[in-house]
């Protein structure tokens, strides 16, 4: 299934977080929080400053969840991201 954003809109994939400190501590599921990272899957036509594969940085309860052929995603506006990680 192919999703285009329309306007200024993104696409995005969660990056999952490390699952242990620096110190090496394991956390636990529950503990964790809501990821903020992502990396872009598809653009809108308005986008300019971020490309398909950056990895961005938005907003902790910013965007909408959005499930693809058994993947899950979270469609953002330009405005929720905070900024691209090179």
């Amino acid at each position: 299934m192919n999703f285009k954003p329309l306007g200024d809109r993104l696409l995005v994939k969660t990056v999952e977080e490390a699952n242990t400190t620096a110190s090496g501590i394991i956390i636990p599921d529950n503990a964790k929080e809501k990821p903020n990272r992502a990396e872009v899957v598809a653009v809108g036509s308005e986008v300019e400053d971020v490309n398909v594969g950056d990895t961005v940085v938005y907003g902790k309860y910013s965007g909408t969840e959005l499930v693809l052929d058994g993947s899950e995603y979270i469609v953002l506006e330009l405005s929720d991201v905070l900024g691209v990680i090179s």
